[in-house]
Formats: structure tokens, sequence, C-alpha cells
């Protein structure tokens, strides 16, 4: 055994350890910090729209005076957690400082008068935004700055939702389809542990949900888990399908970047009061809470959560979209549940993160996050339903940034590395048959 190369690899080891942590703890610590400013400022926000229900009605307004500033000033900032993945597969590209605070003032606006609207988005944002802003003095290399990168969205993405396993998860995940960059696995983890326990430290508090407090697996329970993943599945596409549709028709549109959020804006006003309540705007984390009980949910809720989502978003407002995705599949959950008489808590808790799972393509991330806000004693189910939901929902979803590593099926055809962006555009192709293409090379091998 050669001892001296064996010191040398482990004195790298070290090296790169140290230098991972220091690097990701400080990316940590900026992103806690403007996670906590964030969800403070997102927090009077909804407390002010709630106590005066007549700010909906200028929402129309916030609408255009967020068109005009992107359109004015925010260039390529406006790609967001898009520009974002795009920068880590190519690191050659600027990330503009002005991204952070334009995502955090024009995300409390749609908040504020309310859009309905995530909060990830602009966490991770922020957290990207800052982790390239950390390693400019630095001159790291193009590999560093994109490891940089996954790790401002683990520590967004952590210290938002209080999840810093899934939030260090995530950053691996969800930069292609099949595949997970283990390169960033210490600054990733480090970068969200730290900016979870700085944002707490900072007053921040987060929400506990009542999940099942047991599950035993049976072949009832496990028939029904699975068929709920399918549902899950549905939903996540439709989401996806709905808010790409929507955004494209509102580009076909001619006009001033403004007219869109107005119109979409007036719209969302309509639905508020067609549907009689603003259970839909914002958040929905009220709706999210009574749903693990199942208190007054309507069955068609999950379908009213995708429609306010997805023309708030598609018409140009600002925010994330995995609250409301939680929300449209802790619904779901919960309709399911009443209507095959089982525990609302526990279809609430899978739906939860499994309509995530799919939308987003990061089944290992929503599992963690599944088990870190319901416990493990729920792993297996949360599973189950976001491998399920993740590989039916096909390929598409929320980022069209997206790259596929290894297609959901070997029979697609889709070349590495391409993007959901592409396939939507190109459509989805699927080859003939494997064994059909196995005979025809027999047939050609027989003389």
């Amino acid at each position: 055994m050669n001892y001296r190369s064996r010191i040398q690899e482990q004195y790298a080891l070290g090296l790169m350890l140290v230098k991972w942590t220091c690097l990701g703890a400080w990316v940590g610590l900026l992103s806690g910090c403007a996670s906590a400013g964030f969800l403070w400022a997102l927090d009077r926000a909804t407390e002010t729209r709630v106590a005066n229900p007549w700010l909906l009605f200028l929402l129309p307004v916030a609408g255009a005076a967020i068109g005009l500033v992107y359109a004015n000033h925010g260039k390529s900032a406006a790609g967001g957690n898009n520009l974002l993945l795009e920068r880590i597969h190519d690191p050659n590209g600027v990330i503009p400082f002005r991204m952070a605070p334009l995502i955090l003032v024009t995300t409390v606006l749609t908040h504020l008068f309310g859009g309905s609207a995530g909060r990830e988005g602009t966490a991770v944002q922020m957290g990207g935004t800052l982790a390239d802003l950390a390693v400019k003095p630095l001159r790291l290399s193009k590999e560093d700055r994109s490891i940089l990168l996954m790790t401002g969205i683990s520590a967004g993405f952590g210290s938002v939702f209080g999840t810093p396993a899934a939030g260090a998860i995530f950053g691996l995940e969800v930069l292609a389809i099949g595949r997970i960059r283990y390169n960033a696995l210490v600054p990733c983890l480090v970068a969200s542990i730290v900016g979870d326990v700085v944002c707490r430290g900072l007053g921040i508090h987060h929400h506990v949900y009542d999940a099942a407090t047991t599950f035993t697996l049976t072949p009832c329970t496990t028939a029904l888990v699975v068929i709920a993943g399918v549902l899950f599945a549905a939903a996540s596409a439709a989401f996806s399908e709905l808010t790409h549709w929507i955004q494209t028709l509102c580009r076909d549109v001619k006009g001033a970047s403004y007219v869109r959020p107005i119109v979409g804006g007036a719209l969302i006003i309509v639905l508020t009061l067609i549907v009689g309540s603003q259970d839909y705007n914002g958040l929905g984390i009220p709706l999210m809470e009574r749903s693990f009980h199942a208190a007054n949910i309507p069955l068609y809720a999950f379908l009213l959560k995708i429609l306010f989502t997805a023309v708030t978003l598609g018409a140009g407002f600002k925010g994330g979209e995995v609250t409301p995705l939680f929300c449209i599949g802790s619904t779901l959950g919960c309709a399911f549940a009443q209507l095959t008489h089982q525990d609302p808590a526990l279809f609430a808790a899978l739906g939860f993160v499994a309509v995530f799972a799919g939308a987003a393509n990061t089944p290992l991330a929503c599992t963690m996050m599944g088990v870190e806000l319901f416990g493990s004693h729920l792993v297996v189910p949360l599973f189950i339903t976001c491998v399920i939901s993740y590989i039916l929902s096909g390929h598409r979803g929320i980022y069209l940034s997206q790259q596929v590593h290894h297609p959901k099926t070997y029979d697609a055809e889709i070349e590495e590395g391409q993007t959901l962006r592409t396939i939507q555009k190109q459509g989805f192709r699927i080859r003939r048959p494997t064994f059909d293409r196995e005979e025809e090379d027999q047939r050609g091998a027989t003389p």
C-alpha cells in the first residue's frame, strides 16, 4: 500500500471539507438573514391583507407596477429560478444583483394585494444571488461558482421552510432529472443547516401541521396510497401545464408588459368574488391547516387553488410555486380521504409533498421534507407517493430550465442535456417498444 498517496488523499479531502464548510456557512448566513427578513415582511403583508380585504381590488394596480418595474429594470433578472439553473449548467453568464431586491419587493406586493403565489422562488433567488455575490471577490473557478449557486438554492430552500435536510437534497436534485450532484453535498448541507439556524435565531417560526400519528402498512392502505399518488401526479401535471399555457398565452398577446398583470389581477378579483372568500388568495396556509382535519374543505378546493395560482403566476405576478403546490396537494389529499373514509391528516400530509415532487421532479427532497415535517413513521407512504407522482407527472415541471440526464422512461426520445423547455416546444416522442427493436436486431443478424 502506498501510504504517502493515502496521506496526500486525506490531506486533500480535509482541505476540501474545510473550504466548502466555510463557504457553505457564509452562504447560509447570508441566506438565513435574507429569508428571515423576507418571511417577516411576508407575514406583515398577509396580516395587512386579511385585516383589509379591500386591498384585493388594487391587485391590478400592483400588477401594473410589477410589470413596469421588470420591463424597465428587470432584464435578465426576470428569468428567476430558471436563470439560476441556467447559470449552474453554464457558469459563464451573469446573475444580476438586482434579482434579489426585485423579487423580494414584488413578491411582497403580490401577497399584500391578494395574488396566489408562494415564497420558495423568492428565497431561492435571493440565496442564489447572494451566493454569487459572495464568491466574486474570491475569484473561484467556474466549477466552484456552479457549486456555490447550488449552495445558495439549498440555503434559501432550507431556511424558508425550516427543512434543512430537504433543502440540502433539493439543491442537488433540482438541476437535472435523473442526476444528483454529489460534488456539492458538503456546502449544500452546511448552507441549508446554517440558513435554517440563522432564520430561526432571528425569531422566525415555521408552521407545524398535525399529521397522522400512526400508520400501518397493509395491502389495503398500500393500494390507497398508490391510487392517491396517481391523483397527485395528475394534479402536479395539470398545474404545470396550465401555468405554462397561461404564460405562453400572455406572451403572445400584443400590448405593453403591464397590461398582462392588470388583466390577470382583474381575473383574480372576479374569481374571488365568485368563490365568495379569500381562502384561495395568498399562500393558502389556513386552507392547508384545515385540510389536515377536513374542516370545511370542499372537495374541489384543490382545483380552485390550481386556477388561482396559475392565473397569478402566468399573468406575471411574482412569487414561488411551492407553497401553493403544498396547498393543492393537502386539499386534494383531504378530498381523497373524505371520499374513501380515510384519515385526512395522513393523505393531506402525503399530498402536501407529493404534488410538489411531481411538479419539481425532486422525489428524494420531497420525501425528506415530509419526514422533517410529519415524522419518520410516514416515510414509506411518503416515498411511495412522491415516486409515483414524480414518474407519472412526465417530462414536465415548474422549472423549464431543468435538464434531463436520464429520462423517466428508456423509450423516450430525449437527448441527454435537453431542457424541459425544449421538450415542451418540440413535443414528447416515444421510440418503438424495446422488444420490437430486439426482434429487428435479431432478424438483421440472421444470415
